[in-house]
């Protein structure tokens, strides 16, 4: 049973809380106090106008006034403080509380202040600047004049309430990891800036319940603890260092459960110096000799730890005498160290180092990074960040390989400087904290912004230590930064009495360990990363009975221990003009991209640890509420994980485009319109860019085209200037590719990717299409009377981007009216946990390549292209025999409620078209298509016309039966005259490894040439048609189930066998 209620709506809107830093009390005495219900009529009037703009709840009151007979100070409560203020609202509000003056004040000066400022110190400096620049009055001819004058004084006043922040620049501090193997430069983003950031809270160890827990409710298939991941690692902490910043985060980033650690130290556990029962660690010497350091380092010491407990400080380091580079330096004078993971499977693993730092430590140190893909290499300054893990990348390497892993030499740019090396630690792990209620007793729960007496309690009986059980990732931060190294006053403020308070108290702290000792926070010792900013992603709870938006929650902290400067001069002020400027980021592109009416909350000057203890600039997000049906109907939806991630960047972005007075451009998005074709032996890549509507800013310059050669890695890529590639292919294997659009402020996500092969001696070309770009939230419904509601995965279970991380189980609780009781019984939405400690594939955008693979063992040539690729006529299916259609889960989607039209039709009328034509006009033309959605998307989807049913039974060959036709994915053949025989299974059950298919299509022949040629097996339903025309004996092969959810790859090759030998009839 869990002990505290989730927070209420009331709450989440807005509290009615008195307090004012600047009081009228602290006015001279001249000043006397005047009666404040005379200015009741003015308060009501401001809240009216400002209601339309922030979902807050609660009035605006005045708190006191006075006068000294030619100025009229009215001092509102501090809610007032909870809107944003522009330079045009602030006119506005002054023009109201002037008309609303009582008699007697008509005409004298009037000061409004709430929460301890004046309100205009409260207004956004950016958009106060951006307007006046923007502002078509002005105009290009008198921007001087602006500057010179108005848009001075707001400089002025930035500068005077400290958004200037003074510091020795980076470059003379330096950076704290570079990959220095990217081939481009970002000069206009975020390159010089270290953020720290995390993802809310996490799976911890209830002492009072002796049990491992989450901190929030599993509600909508999800709880909060890893919700937020679905943003921060697989779009936002790419986007920040897609712009060039380094990202730290308090808990671990990578989803995989193994972990190998290989260390100079044997484990405690293993033999023979294999670490883990794999990796090996060794060095070599050249001028200089390696030898242990004096100090404490790592050892993987123990199987689990108890508080207190540090991995780091219970083995050795080495350390040498750095090369400094010349002309003459030689590859023997050079000493090395290499760990080699050895992986008994392969795959990608997160890579994280770790070392020393000392007194004399180089602030270039090179590191490589060998992997499937080739090298990459990184310049890691040890003059910071030592005694703890430094994530470099993620990488994928070979099973068993005795050559990848990491490297490092002594060769550095410094003189007299020393290289130290330990342990490093590849994949995410398990979680090996062992926890147990305190000896001395536990002290129960308080949330971040109470201050209350804490009570100590005693277990009568013996409690053995446990571990969580789950992977890292899922575990709050607590349990990382001990992992990490991190003193036990950073990771247990309780000291051991209360893991849920030290979590959230743990980060903050966490903030100042990294940035101590740096320019950035000289209050603090640490690690000396100059961190600029810290960031906390949180989703709220409460909800609202007619399905309205809650919506989006900015808080931050003015005060710290009564200070209201950070330690390098910079104002607490910034943290509001940060958590302004993400929210109103946010809160415009979400209702220009997918909700008009998605709420704007407040902006709340809370006394909350996340924005209190970073002594950097620091704020926390309440995205929206998880508990409210229809805000997650878009929070489980990659695609506005994806718009909402991308707010929260441009955000920052222009935070720092603000504090350091430099212009900013924005990351592109990525390409479309990809097309990878054969011409004269040689590959030619297509594609198309993509302007944001949103930012004019984020134009692409340049692309980098990165090449994967068989199962291998992608490379480091090359520049290209324009939006076509020309390159070699090698005969006989797989070559893939994708695209990244590039501009000064960094580089877009990936395309998708698309897959060549040439085969030795080819029997034809076969172009394959990937018609399956779809990301998805699950379908959700409401019934007429809307007594039950939820998300329906039998019809859709959605589709992930790439993978899920978030998702436990299916909704089981759909009755609206069950309440909440206990985060154990959670009321409606509640959802089963059968998966929470699982990742969940989804759409990799990588089907080409499984496809291609099984046709080039056939001896086929294969190319590749986007469906949007033949739509924009770039790519024609009438100059290829063959054509195979990845449809996957492709299907007529709407997000939400349905505010934006659908995406991501099968068969939009342009690709219909195209299809038609082909089917008509070439001779032999072989298609086959085959998807989940192929029948309901045309007969049973949202905007159904009745040419998309036209198309199906005329161009096609069949009609649409069910969308539920399947559980268990087993498939097999009919007699036909087509000669297919085999036996089929697709995957249908969540799994970490391929999207599963929930539901497949059955679908009939219709037509004379039209044959039913397999069924699903437990009900003997239609579930693949194939024709054939004899106008022009093109053929055709239908499936209501994707190829490439067959259960290997060998059955997916059968298929295409039995495939092309109707097609060579």
């Amino acid at each position: 049973m869990k002990k505290t209620n989730t927070k209420l709506i009331g709450l989440m809107l807005g509290m009615a809380v008195s307090f004012n830093a600047f009081s009228a009390n602290m006015l001279p005495d001249k000043y006397s106090k005047v009666a404040s219900e005379d200015f009741e009529k003015m308060a009501e009037a401001i809240k009216s106008y400002l209601s339309p703009t922030a979902a807050i709840a609660v009035p605006i009151t005045v708190d006191s006034v006075k006068t000294d007979g030619k100025v009229v100070n009215v001092y509102f409560i501090r809610n007032l403080a909870d809107y944003s203020f522009r330079r045009e609202n602030l006119a506005e509000i002054y023009k109201i509380a002037n008309d609303n003056l009582p008699e007697q004040y008509r005409g004298k000066k009037l000061q409004l202040y709430t929460n301890g400022s004046k309100i205009e110190e409260l207004q956004s400096a950016y958009y106060s600047v951006a307007d006046l620049k923007e502002n078509p009055l002005f105009g290009t001819k008198n921007l001087k004049k602006v500057k010179s004058t108005e848009l001075k004084n707001l400089q002025k006043g930035r500068k005077n309430a400290g958004m200037r922040d003074k510091v020795k620049s980076l470059a003379a501090e330096g950076k704290l990891v570079e990959n220095i193997s990217k081939p481009y430069k970002i000069t206009d983003g975020l390159q010089d800036k270290h953020i720290a950031m995390w993802q809310s809270h996490g799976w911890y160890y209830e002492q009072s319940l002796q049990r491992w827990e989450w901190q929030r409710a599993r509600i909508f298939q999800t709880v909060e603890d890893i919700y937020t991941q679905s943003y921060v690692v697989p779009f936002l902490v790419p986007m920040l260092e897609n712009a060039g910043a380094v990202v730290m985060l308090p808990r671990e980033r990578d989803f995989r459960p193994e972990e190998i650690i290989v260390d100079n130290d044997p484990n405690a556990f293993d033999n023979a110096g294999e670490l883990q029962g794999s990796g090996r660690y060794s060095e070599t010497n050249g001028r200089q000799n390696w030898a242990d350091g004096t100090l404490e380092g790592f050892a993987n010491a123990k199987a689990t730890y108890s508080y207190g407990e540090n991995p780091f400080r219970m083995g050795t380091y080495r350390v040498i005498n750095g090369v400094k580079k010349s002309k003459t330096t030689k590859d023997e004078d050079l000493s090395t160290a290499t760990w080699l993971p050895m992986t008994k499977d392969g795959g990608s693993y997160a890579v994280y180092v770790s070392y020393k730092t000392l007194p004399n430590s180089a602030s270039d140190v090179y590191y490589t990074v060998k992997h499937a893909g080739g090298e990459t290499k990184f310049k890691v300054n040890q003059k910071m960040g030592g005694g703890t893990w430094i994530y470099l990348g993620t990488f994928k390497f070979s099973k068993g390989s005795n050559t990848e892993g990491v490297y490092l030499s002594n060769l550095t740019n410094s003189s007299n400087t020393v290289i130290t090396a330990d342990a490093v630690k590849f994949g995410g792990g398990m979680g090996n904290m062992a926890r147990k209620p305190a000896d001395e007793g536990y002290v129960e729960n308080v949330k971040s912004s109470e201050t209350k007496e804490q009570q100590q309690a005693k277990i009568a009986y013996t409690v053995e230590e446990e571990t969580s059980g789950y992977p890292r990732i899922r575990e709050g931060a607590r349990y990382w930064l001990q992992w990490a190294g991190f003193a036990d006053t950073v990771y247990s403020y309780s000291k051991n009495l209360n893991d849920y308070n030290d979590d959230y108290m743990s980060r903050g702290k966490w903030v100042n360990a990294i940035s101590g000792g740096s320019s950035r926070n000289s209050r603090h010792t640490g690690l000396n990363i100059p961190v600029d900013l810290s960031f906390a992603f949180h989703s709220d709870a409460g909800t609202f009975d007619n399905d309205s938006i809650v919506g989006t929650l900015s808080i931050y902290t003015r005060f710290s221990n009564d200070n209201d400067k950070f330690s390098t001069g910079l104002s607490r002020m910034a943290n509001r003009e940060l958590a302004d400027l993400v929210q109103t980021q946010i809160v415009n592109d979400v209702r220009a991209l997918h909700e008009p009416n998605w709420s704007r909350r407040g902006l709340w000057d809370r006394s909350y640890a996340e924005s209190r203890i970073p002594e950097v600039p620091s704020m926390l997000l309440e995205l929206l509420s998880h508990q409210n049906l229809a805000d997650m109907r878009y929070g489980l939806d990659p695609e506005f994980r994806f718009t909402v991630s991308r707010a929260i960047y441009k955000g920052m972005v222009k935070f720092f485009s603000l504090q350091n007075n430099r212009q900013y451009t924005i990351q592109p998005l990525p390409v479309k319109n990809f097309g990878a074709e054969l011409k004269d032996g040689k590959v030619v890549l297509t594609w198309s860019p993509v302007n944001d509507p949103l930012e004019p800013t984020a134009t692409p310059k340049r692309y980098v085209v990165y090449t994967r050669v068989a199962d291998g890695d992608f490379d480091n890529g090359v520049v290209v200037n324009d939006s076509t590639y020309t390159t070699a292919i090698e005969t006989g294997v797989v070559t893939s590719y994708k695209v990244v659009a590039v501009n000064d402020g960094g580089a877009s996500f990936p395309s998708e990717i698309l897959s060549v092969g040439k085969a030795t001696a080819p029997k034809g070309t076969v172009l394959i299409i990937n018609g399956f770009d779809r990301v998805s939230a699950p379908a959700s419904f409401k019934s007429d009377d809307e007594t039950v509601a939820g998300f329906n995965n039998m019809l859709d279970a959605g589709v992930p981007y790439l993978n899920d991380y978030s998702f436990i189980g299916a909704q089981h609780e759909f009755r609206r009216e069950i309440p909440w009781m206990d985060d154990d019984a959670p009321g409606f939405g509640a959802s089963f946990a059968n998966y929470e400690d699982k990742v969940i594939a989804g759409n990799s955008f990588d089907y080409p390549a499984v496809h291609g693979a099984a046709l080039l063992a056939m001896g086929y040539d294969f190319v590749s292209a986007s469906a949007g690729s033949v739509m924009a006529r770039k790519t024609s299916l009438n100059n290829y025999r063959y054509v195979d259609f990845i449809m996957g889960k492709q299907a007529k989607t709407k997000m939400g409620r349905g505010a934006m039209p659908a995406k991501y039709a099968v068969f939009p009328m342009a690709l219909q078209n195209a299809i038609t034509d082909y089917l008509n006009n070439v001779k032999n033309g072989s298609v086959i298509i085959s998807g989940a959605n192929v029948g309901r998307d045309l007969f049973d989807n949202v905007d159904v016309t009745e040419q998309d049913k036209k198309f199906a039974t005329d161009v096609l060959k069949y009609r649409f039966m069910t969308h539920y036709a399947s559980t268990d994915g087993k498939v097999k053949s009919v007699a036909n005259p087509y000669g297919f025989t085999g036996k089929y299974n697709f995957v249908t059950a969540m799994n970490p490894v391929k999207y599963a298919v929930e539901t497949a299509d059955a679908i009939v022949p219709v037509g004379a040439g039209a044959f039913t040629i397999f069924r699903y097996a437990e009900n003997n339903i239609s579930a693949g048609i194939a024709f054939m025309n004899e106008t022009n004996n093109s053929k055709g092969v239908v499936l209501g189930f994707p190829v490439e959810s067959l259960d290997d790859a060998l059955q997916i090759e059968a298929m295409f066998k039995e495939v092309f030998r109707f097609f060579e009839k």
